[in-house]
């Protein structure tokens, strides 16, 4: 216990307390918030909830919504997800005036012999149903809508419409008209005519959500609308920006799917926000899982090495459960790097599996030949630096105690001055430094300036420029060789 400087009797104390004498730092512990709907069928609530399961967000919020299809891909069954890594939920109602894509299966024709069919929803496989030579078309519909009702993770509900089967999104909104259908199964005198959904309108807007944040540090968003809805991707900017600010001190990004097969489409709306680097799109090229999903699966690997190695980039981390289209729709490296100057993340297909690509946000502004908050790896680097100067200046020790000039004696054990402040910080740089989220920390640590402010005496100025390290996107190598023509000698 500490002794009262009060104290006069004879005594001799020792506190042991520990000190840490060694490098000052730590990592950023990452964070998910997922801001998407829930199954209009249920009434649930909108308050933010930390969640551990998929099966537990499609009790809460239905099975087969966006909310439950996403957190199915960053923590799924088996395990091979982000592991502890908090994901809180942030639920967004279905509109009143909000309409549900809509689409529809027409079979017609008979069978010649026993078949067996399947349908798929965005890659999402219905129940095997077999049709028999004789059965009417009110008997397929039958069959077609057990096979697809059967699995809740189906984000559509199958309806018979005598003629047909209807197939309507279990959401409101215009996410909805990014269901694909598909049937699988032989021809055998029968058909299928396809209508892909279309019709949903009326998102929700996302200030439900980020409302809630208050003073959690939400590092990595997974937006669950469409990526063409402007307005939600403005209202991540302008909150984000926000987030930037000097007394928040929280940035983010927020990740939106895309699935558009050329460079042109999936890059016309990332081109035009050219100071956006709040927004990012994970992609999957032609690719038909729903881009809610692309960006989960993409996600799930991308937090995981942010929170264990933060400059690490994750260029070839493997989105396993992605289908990636055929390889006649793979954007080759020409396109890649027209993708990623105009804005877009990118990634490849690698022994069948879609593959991380370089990750990136909209940031591209004219004029930048490297665009500062370009690649999301060094918003976490900048990310981790902000973390560890809170971890600083936002302690105990620092909070309201004496300030002194360096050349002021002192006996005040908790008095602080401009050196003792610049002696942190040069220990933070090493820590940094250490793990590679900088370079050049010598010249850091030479050009950091600390100052008791010469207007208000309560204030101390911290200057710091540091140098993010870089990371191996290109190797470029140049290989010489000749021929062996002898040395001309004669045995």
């Amino acid at each position: 216990m500490a002794i009262d400087i009060n104290a006069r009797a004879s005594l001799t104390a020792v506190d042991t307390v520990f000190k840490n004498t060694g490098v000052r730092g730590n990592f950023l512990p990452q964070r998910i918030a997922v801001i998407g709907q829930g199954n209009d069928a249920e009434v649930y609530s909108t308050d933010k909830k930390l969640i551990e399961s998929a099966f537990e967000v499609g009790q809460l919020y239905g099975f087969g919504s966006p909310l439950h299809l996403v957190v199915d891909k960053l923590l799924p069954a088996n395990g091979d997800g982000v592991g502890s890594i908090p994901i809180t939920v942030y639920p967004l109602p279905n509109e009143i005036t909000g309409i549900a894509a809509q689409g529809s299966i027409t079979p017609s024709g008979a069978v010649s012999e026993e078949s067996i069919y399947r349908i798929f929803i965005n890659n999402i496989p219905s129940k095997e149903f077999v049709i028999l030579p004789g059965d009417a078309i009110a008997d397929i519909i039958d069959k077609m809508v057990i096979a697809l009702n059967s699995i809740i993770e189906m984000p559509v509900i199958g309806t018979d419409n005598t003629s047909d089967l209807g197939v309507t999104a279990k959401w409101k909104g215009e996410s909805g008209n990014d269901l694909y259908i598909e049937v699988e199964g032989p021809t055998n005198g029968l058909t299928f005519v396809i209508v892909q959904p279309t019709g949903g309108a009326v998102n929700p807007e996302i200030t439900i959500a980020t409302n809630q944040f208050g003073n959690v540090w939400e590092t990595l968003i997974l937006n669950c609308l469409n990526k063409t809805d402007l307005v939600a991707l403005n209202a991540y900017k302008s909150f984000g920006e926000g987030r930037w600010q000097s007394t928040v001190r929280k940035p983010f990004v927020a990740f939106c799917g895309d699935t558009n097969e050329t460079v042109s489409a999936a890059t016309t709306i990332p081109d035009a926000r050219k100071d956006d680097r709040i927004n990012s799109q994970l992609v999957s090229p032609a690719g038909k899982d729903l881009p809610f999903l692309v960006a989960a699966r993409q996600l799930a690997r991308i937090v995981v090495v942010a929170e264990n190695n933060p400059p690490k980039g994750y260029n070839g981390q493997i989105a396993d459960t992605l289908t990636p289209p055929g390889d006649s729709y793979h954007w080759d490296w020409d396109q890649r790097d027209e993708a990623l100057k105009k804005g877009s993340s990118t990634s490849t297909v690698e022994n069948g599996e879609v593959v991380c690509g370089d990750i990136a946000t909209f940031y591209h502004p004219d004029g930048q030949p490297i665009p500062a908050y370009r690649y999301v790896v060094n918003i976490v680097k900048l990310q981790n630096i902000i973390y560890n100067m809170d971890l600083i200046f936002e302690s105990a020790e620092w909070r309201d105690v004496p300030l002194v000039d360096d050349d002021e004696p002192t006996i005040n054990p908790e008095a602080k001055t401009p050196a003792i402040a610049k002696a942190e910080v040069a220990q933070l740089l090493d820590f940094l430094a250490s793990w590679a989220v900088i370079t050049n920390s010598k010249d850091a640590k030479k050009k950091t300036v600390v100052t008791i402010n010469d207007q208000n005496p309560d204030r101390i100025d911290i200057v710091i420029t540091v140098e993010l390290s870089g990371n191996t996107r290109i190797k470029a190598a140049t290989l010489y060789f000749g021929y062996f023509v002898g040395n001309g000698r004669q045995q």
